[in-house]
Order: C-alpha cells, then sequence, then structure tokens
C-alpha cells in the first residue's frame, strides 16, 4: 500500500485545537502542547505507513489509536488518512459514543 495522505476534519482540528488551548491556559505555557503536537505528527506519520495498526471501532470503519491519554480516531478513505477525531481519554465516555454516533 502506498502512503496514505493526512487529513484532519474540522472537527478533529477543533478538538485539538480545545486540548492545546487547554493546556496552554492550566500551565501558563505552551511546552506541553508542542510536546503533544510533536507526538501527535509522529504518530499520524507512522499510520501514514501502517494504516491498519489502530484498533477498528464499532463505528463505520473508524479506528483509534491510543496516544497516552488521548485517543486519535481516524478512518482509510482510497488514498487519505482521514482523521477524524482527537479524544482525551480522561472524559466522559458517553460524550466520545455520542460524537462517534454522528460520525
Amino acid at each position: 500500500m502506498a502512503e496514505l495522505n493526512i487529513f484532519w476534519t474540522k472537527t478533529a482540528v477543533k478538538q485539538r485545537n480545545e486540548t492545546f488551548s487547554y493546556w496552554n491556559k492550566r500551565n501558563k505555557s505552551t511546552e506541553y502542547s508542542k510536546k503533544l503536537n510533536k507526538s501527535i505528527k509522529e504518530r499520524t506519520h507512522i499510520l501514514k505507513s501502517n494504516p491498519k495498526l489502530g484498533k477498528q471501532t464499532d463505528f463505520k470503519l473508524t479506528r483509534m489509536i491510543s496516544l497516552g491519554h488521548y485517543s486519535i480516531l481516524y478512518k482509510v478513505n482510497n488514498d487519505q488518512l482521514i482523521i477524524t477525531g482527537f479524544w482525551d481519554n480522561r472524559q466522559d465516555p458517553e460524550k466520545l459514543l455520542k460524537f462517534l454516533k454522528l460520525k
């Protein structure tokens, strides 16, 4: 399989940016957000060449891969790796189920 192009949905970008914003305010620094962003890029780069690495979920071809306290939700469509969500696993799981049912 050829390497995939990464595409982030608006929802996933919003979730990721809200996470960064939370930590920037809480820590009064951007250091943690920068480290987290680097980890996200590394993990998605691995997924580009190994898209089946993530665990399959029960929702519409969606897979999930862990990144510490976070999960990256994604789908593979032709030559694209589509990041559909960025989730903090410490949040209420019911909120995630509602999010996934909308996709």
